[in-house]
């Protein structure tokens, strides 16, 4: 089929170089436009944008698609269908009647659950025993358009985000080749996406990474899995942030925050948590035991 093709992450790279490999034709590739990174603050491409460059296909980088001149040019495409993965733009009534087919999305979720921005690391920090894929016939509103395919993913009790979104892009990448598959023979069957169950993912931020030790452990838990490798989840040490990149459920209580032994088993709301593998500020990943060889902690000390 002739189509269009628009994302801009890693989630993204995977499900565009499957329709290539099915020998489908991309007209074009829209994404985000380059973002200053690194060190230098200089613009790089997403990540979209430079595996499509290398395969020598034309990119697109609007900084929208609202005004009549994107729409005019979307639409002289004349593509058969748009594959929608993590694009990060709002797509214009207009944009999404252009092909002949319509736009079809790959969410990360099982649908009506976890609509929206984060749907991976919203699943994990809910403890969901599952999650899943779907691909979905777009609309004006936030992924609530019809169902087209869905398949799930048991969840294992120490699934991560990183994990997760891996798992999530190879199930995206093949089923999306079956959708369109369907698509070209006229047997994709579109079923309306029920209200109930609908949750709503909402864009994770900076404020969501500072631990909370009020909060049981087994959320704070999940909390570290769900939230590396961003935003990253914290705590102040000495007034030294102290990033925690794994972590494991504890025994022993007290008051929340308080250092229970010399293993740094801190003390939550309910249970207690002990970092595992921690990063200090500027500092490389290290085990929790080798910070306390160098920074010793007192037991009972109370960390904000």
């Amino acid at each position: 089929m002739k189509l269009v093709f628009m994302g801009t992450p890693d989630f993204a790279v995977a499900i565009l170089d499957s329709l290539l490999s099915a020998g489908h034709e991309i007209v074009a590739v829209y994404s985000q436009p380059p973002r200053p990174a690194g060190r230098g603050h200089k613009e790089q491409p997403s990540p979209v944008h430079a595996f499509a460059a290398a395969r020598g296909l034309p990119v697109r980088t609007p900084l929208t698609l609202r005004s009549a001149e994107e729409q005019a040019a979307f639409a002289a495409l004349k593509a058969d269908a748009a594959v929608v993965a993590a694009y990060g733009l709002i797509l214009p009534q207009a944009v999404l009647d252009a092909p002949r087919h319509g736009c079809l999305n790959v969410h990360a979720s099982l649908l009506p659950r976890w609509r929206g921005a984060a749907p991976i690391q919203r699943a994990i920090l809910a403890g969901d025993s599952d999650s899943g894929v779907t691909i979905m016939q777009m609309e004006a509103g936030l992924d609530t358009g019809p169902i087209l395919l869905m398949r799930s993913l048991p969840l294992p009790p120490d699934v991560t985000a990183p994990w997760l979104h891996d798992r999530l892009a190879e199930l995206g990448a093949r089923m999306i080749v079956e959708a369109v598959e369907k698509l070209n023979d006229g047997t994709l069957v579109a079923q309306s996406q029920p209200d109930e169950g609908a949750v709503y993912a909402a864009k994770l931020t900076r404020d969501e990474a500072r631990i909370d030790w009020r909060l049981p452990a087994r959320q704070i838990e999940r909390q570290v899995r769900a939230l590396n490798p961003w935003p990253g989840v914290w705590f102040d040490l000495g007034g030294e942030r102290v990033k925690v990149l794994t972590a494991t459920l504890a025994t022993g209580q007290g008051q929340p925050g308080t250092v229970l032994d010399g293993g740094l088993t801190i003390a939550c709301g309910e249970g207690s948590l002990r970092p595992i593998k921690v990063q200090r500020a500027g500092k490389a990943p290290m085990e929790a035991t080798e910070m306390l060889r160098g920074n010793p902690v007192a037991v009972g000390t109370v960390l904000d």
